[in-house]
């Protein structure tokens, strides 16, 4: 993760947004008091809100694992007419 002095972020904010938003590499804005902050996308922020919300949920975490580790040949095709 690359690591910017605030003042060099001020002047160069454009340039690091456009970055963090094509390279999907958060920045860290280093000030002299030590209390830091991250910059990064709104899509790796969405899908770190997605990710938190979904391990929040009890046994969501346990059932994607299940999931995953299911045969190919065991999943069947989407039929929009099948009844529910």
């Amino acid at each position: 993760m690359t690591a910017v002095n605030i003042i060099n972020a001020k002047n160069n904010l454009f340039q690091l947004v456009s970055e963090v938003n094509v390279n999907n590499e958060p920045v860290i804005i280093v000030n002299d008091s030590g209390e830091n902050a991250v910059l990064l996308s709104q899509d790796d922020w969405n899908s770190i809100q997605e990710t938190l919300y979904l391990y929040s949920v009890p046994g969501i975490a346990e059932s994607i694992i299940k999931a995953g580790q299911e045969p190919l040949t065991e999943y069947t095709t989407y039929d929009s007419n099948e009844e529910w």
